[in-house]
């Protein structure tokens, strides 16, 4: 108990001295998560709006293969962009084995399913509120996407921050891709994993308060977001009994 204190108090003191290794370890990571998160939004949000305004054969089978690839297992994803960017894989003449490229492609294909499958569920409960005044004004399928992403965008939001949270997190699939390589692909979670089977737990446990930290502000920047959204969306009937 007391080889514990010691060590989370070394943690402590390493995450307010600002380390020099554990702000590149943090920093990596949260420059490979916002890439991820970014290129997932990009993808994941018109999939969402696709799926929510357009009608065509497959649909539903669409809607529930993107659920199911939720939940898809990281190793997984890890192999099958080892596997492509591998020397002779398809892509292996570009030399991104290894690299944060490719922990970024990996993270990328994680979390888009996420962000587009809560996106859809969003956008799905805003069409069914404006699909009459959609009909009455004759909108296009674009014209609806736009409307509906604007109308959903503080609960998109959150959304993309369920990405950030999971990128955040991810092990497995970087671990593969990126091999854990000292000051060049080493994140938060890998090198939580290396440390503590090192025995240092003092960087171990710093760096899993600074992740603890992160999860917790996505959390709140979420909580704060659907309360924005929920007071925004109660304003004009605040202001109609007012009158």
């Amino acid at each position: 108990m007391a080889e514990f204190g010691d060590a989370f108090g070394a943690a402590v003191g390493l995450v307010l001295s600002g380390d020099q290794e554990l702000g590149e370890i943090v920093t990596l990571s949260i420059q490979v998560s916002f890439a991820a998160v970014a290129l997932a939004t990009v993808i994941g949000i018109p999939v969402a709006a696709l799926l929510t305004v357009c009608r065509f054969p497959g649909r539903t089978i669409a809607i529930a293969a993107l659920n199911t690839l939720m939940g898809l297992p990281p190793v997984v994803v890890g192999l099958a962009v080892y596997l492509v960017l591998s020397r002779a894989g398809p892509l292996g003449e570009l030399g991104l084995l290894f690299t944060p490229t490719a922990m970024v492609i990996a993270q990328t294909l994680l979390i888009t399913p996420i962000v587009a499958a809560i996106a859809h569920r969003v956008l799905e409960d805003h069409l069914v509120e404006y699909g009459e005044q959609f009909r009455a004004f004759r909108m296009n399928r674009r014209q609806q996407a736009t409307t509906l992403a604007f109308e959903a965008r503080f609960a998109l939001i959150t959304a993309v921050l369920a990405g950030f949270g999971r990128a955040v997190a991810e092990v497995g699939a970087v671990m593969i891709v990126g091999g854990n390589i000292d000051g060049v692909t080493r994140v938060m979670t890998t090198a939580i994993a290396l440390e503590t089977s090192k025995g240092d737990l003092a960087l171990a446990l710093g760096l899993g308060i600074v992740l603890l930290a992160l999860a917790l502000a996505a959390n709140a920047l979420a909580f704060a977001v659907r309360s924005l959204a929920s007071r925004w969306a109660d304003g004009p009937s605040e202001r109609e009994q007012l009158r």
